[in-house]
């Protein structure tokens, strides 16, 4: 990759990573859907509709906080907070009764599809320009990008 490509691959990605730390779509989504909770919640919700790592595994605290990048306490203090908002229950393991699991109500599910709508209306606009062709390749290679990057 040339240094002139690679350099502007991590210029965008800064610039990317500052937009998402400002967190304006999960407050967007907050706003259009009125919803009631911090954005934090919102990530919570979004880490447990993504589902486990691996086949076998089940979403835990301990996970979710690893996905947020965040400590176990805090994880734990933002998954009571959606617990208590009513978007995840927190449900005895199949495995093993002694350990938790989580997963989301009907309402964590309705919270999961008005957030993605409005991030989908936000990256359309930002792509209204572009034609099919780009939109389908950059989605191929931001995935590509995603999944090399993520191993």
């Amino acid at each position: 990759m040339s240094e002139e490509a690679l350099d502007a691959v991590e210029r965008s990605m800064v610039k990317l990573r500052r937009g998402m730390a400002r967190q304006r779509l999960g407050r967007a989504a907050i706003r259009e859907h009125n919803l009631p909770v911090d954005v934090q919640v919102l990530h919570v919700v979004d880490v447990i509709d993504e589902g486990p790592d691996d086949t076998g595994q089940e979403m835990s605290v301990g996970l979710v906080a690893a996905r947020l990048g965040v400590d176990a306490s805090r994880g734990s203090r933002i998954v009571a907070e959606a617990v208590k908002s009513g978007y995840v229950r927190r449900v005895a393991s199949q495995e093993d009764g002694r350990r938790i699991h989580l997963e989301l109500t009907d309402a964590g599910r309705a919270v999961v599809e008005a957030t993605r709508r409005t991030r989908q209306k936000h990256f359309a606009e930002a792509m209204s320009g572009w034609t099919d062709e780009e939109r389908a390749e950059f989605a191929r290679l931001l995935t590509r990008f995603v999944h090399t990057y993520d191993d």
